[in-house]
């Protein structure tokens, strides 16, 4: 089934419970996801891009695959063309043309389970160029604005003791007295609007999951935790970038040393609901968002 995204031509992948649409030549991008029917869940920005040496980047909206760390020009290569898709049972594997700049070849597959509302999304990096790449799989979601997102940074029961058990970092433009940020003991709720500048919060997710709550649908991202990985951003595996266009819900690996001929994968699993009252929602959680969302 085909379609288009103002224009482009896009792969359309669907269950009874969940219609996803991907770029058919540019990417590997996911640019709508739709739950039972619902508006997209993700931005759309067709329009959002940032010039590089290597040409114009396009945002166009929607997840996508980085590695980090982010630099200019190594995060916003171009992947406007050259994509090729197969198709498997239930899924489709997003093959991306090698970037230019640092001979990383991106690939995303998608299953769509048929029994449940749930998609699971392998990244993958291939060093395909003649030296060893030190970088981390990053998988950025781009939401639509008008929810409350939830960022755990405490493990659940986590007694008291001598030592720190939160890390958070901040970016240079995101300031402490953001309204759209609420810092709970075990986690942080951030509520873009429209209008305002732009705000990041990263953090030690151990966890293992971040959430949104739009439109009375929780979209739940699980990644796996590694402790004992080394993660950028001053020690992040879970970061939350919004400004008056976007939210964006980040999970990230681990840094590796890829050598030529090296692949690395990172996985996500998304799981939607249609009320707050899950089991690994806090009380404490489920009232921030009833508050964050009319």
């Amino acid at each position: 089934m085909t379609s288009d995204y103002y224009g482009l031509p896009v792969r359309v992948l669907a269950s009874k419970y969940l219609e996803l649409e991907v770029l058919e030549t540019a990417g590997p991008r996911l640019v709508r996801l739709r739950y039972k029917g619902s508006a997209n869940l993700l931005a759309e920005l067709p329009q959002a891009a940032a010039p590089t040496p290597y040409g114009e980047y396009r945002f166009f909206g929607g997840h996508r695959l980085w590695h980090a760390p982010e630099d200019m020009p190594r995060s916003y290569l171009p992947d406007n063309e050259g994509l090729v898709i197969t198709e498997l049972p239930n899924g489709l594997v997003l093959d991306g043309k090698v970037e230019a700049g640092s001979a990383i070849h991106k690939q995303m597959e998608i299953q769509l389970k048929a029994e449940r509302p749930e998609v699971v999304l392998t990244h993958t990096l291939i060093n395909e160029g003649l030296w060893e790449i030190e970088l981390a799989p990053w998988a950025i979601s781009m939401f639509r604005l008008g929810g409350a997102a939830v960022l755990p940074y405490r493990s659940a029961g986590n007694p008291p003791g001598l030592l720190p058990n939160r890390r958070i970092s901040l970016w240079p433009y995101s300031q402490i007295h953001d309204p759209r940020l609420q810092l709970e003991d075990e986690f942080a709720l951030i509520k873009p609007v429209h209008q305002t500048p732009p705000f990041k919060i990263g953090v030690f997710n151990p966890r293992g999951w971040i959430a949104y709550w739009l439109d009375g649908i929780l979209v739940r991202k699980s990644f796996a935790v590694h402790p004992a990985g080394r993660h950028v951003d001053f020690g992040c595996n879970a970061e939350i970038y919004c400004d008056g266009r976007v939210i964006e819900l980040e999970s990230l690996s681990p840094l590796v040393n890829l050598s030529p001929g090296q692949a690395v994968s990172w996985r996500e699993t998304w799981q939607f609901y249609e009320q707050l009252e899950q089991d690994f929602l806090s009380e404490a959680m489920i009232a921030a968002c009833r508050a964050a969302v009319p």
